[in-house]
């Protein structure tokens, strides 16, 4: 499930602790309430035959209970699967009062969905162990890397999850830090500090004044690739395997399937969206309509404000919170107004 490398073996001790581990901090809280009955029917594996059936725009398929509760979603072409289990609710009162209550969990199938896919003896032994988990999904593996997340360790003792901030202050000819300032390039093996070998066999070694430090798409590197067996590129190449390096290059990458197409304005409509689903802005350090930011999409929150979190420099890390940008997708704040597309992994 993990990158072909031969440091994968430094996490597979990490992946068995994760199995029992519920999130709560002093800065967010993850809470998992009792599903009720008719919530506990939808999701509980072997309960009875569901039935799938076919939607577009994407094309994907949803898989039914016997009471027509929707309890699972695979888009064509995705290997994020969207799963309805107990809510649980993510906040951050540090930077918000915003507060994302979700039945959603979000999990990465063992390969891209095909139509057809819910007859194959991979899925069916796949679906048996997810439906009903409390196994951390990829919004629990986000929000451990914000302000007052536990610090965990594996067996060798490195340090897989913490507190992360965007990278290292930039320092002027006077040798003193610029406020708000920071270094871009940071990727998860800084944050790490562990060298990393691709499956191309390139080496990526990591920088000291990078340690625990992650920019927007090595977070999301982070949380997809090195923590939940998404495939890596050591490089920006398109043409390559794997989650590219920049945001621009995972926007136009060839990974998952295009949920709001990339336009040179904001879009229109993003009523599409399903949580997991990565966002991709444009920013003033950018020119020629590159893509400068990227985040992972949370779902509604309790104002009805579509959410997402990412790492971004004026907040020094991962957030889910208004510092440095509103974290809506709606409305007139600096990332609404930059909004320019989203994919589905």
């Amino acid at each position: 499930m993990f990158p072909v490398s031969k440091n994968a073996a430094l996490f597979l001790v990490t992946a068995v602790m994760l199995a029992a581990s519920c999130v709560l901090t002093l800065q967010f809280k993850h809470r998992t309430d009792h599903p009720s009955a008719s919530q506990a029917v939808g999701i509980r594996a072997g309960s009875g035959p569901l039935d799938y059936e076919r939607i577009g725009n994407p094309a994907r398929t949803v898989a039914r209970d016997r009471h027509g509760t929707v309890i699972a979603t695979f888009t064509d072409g995705a290997r994020t699967a969207v799963l309805t289990g107990p809510s649980r609710t993510f906040m951050e009162p540090r930077t918000t009062d915003a507060k994302v209550v979700t039945n959603s969990w979000v999990r990465l199938l063992p390969k891209a969905w095909a139509r057809g896919a819910e007859q194959s003896d991979w899925f069916k032994d796949w679906l048996k162990t997810r439906l009903g988990s409390r196994d951390p999904d990829i919004l629990v593996t986000a929000f451990d890397y914000v302000a007052g997340a536990p610090d965990r360790r594996n067996a060798a003792g490195l340090r897989y999850s913490g507190p992360a901030r965007y990278g290292p202050r930039i320092i002027d000819d006077s040798g003193r830090a610029r406020r708000g300032k920071r270094r871009m390039g940071s990727d998860f093996y800084d944050y790490l500090g562990v060298p990393w070998t691709f499956p191309d066999g390139v080496v990526r070694r990591p920088e000291k004044d990078r340690r625990r430090s992650i920019d927007c798409s090595g977070y999301v590197r982070l949380v997809y690739g090195y923590r939940s067996g998404l495939p890596l590129n050591s490089r920006n190449s398109p043409s390559g395997s794997g989650l590219q390096r920049t945001a621009d290059g995972i926007a136009h990458g060839p990974l998952g399937v295009q949920v709001i197409p990339l336009t040179d304005r904001r879009p229109d409509v993003i009523q599409g969206l399903q949580p997991g689903d990565l966002v991709f802005f444009r920013t003033r350090k950018l020119s020629g309509g590159r893509i400068g930011h990227v985040g992972i999409y949370l779902g509604l929150d309790t104002d009805d404000h579509p959410r997402f979190i990412s790492s971004r420099k004026i907040a020094n890390g991962p957030t889910m919170g208004d510092k440095g940008g509103t974290s809506r997708l709606d409305g007139e704040g600096y990332y609404a107004r930059g909004l320019r597309g989203a994919r589905r992994l």
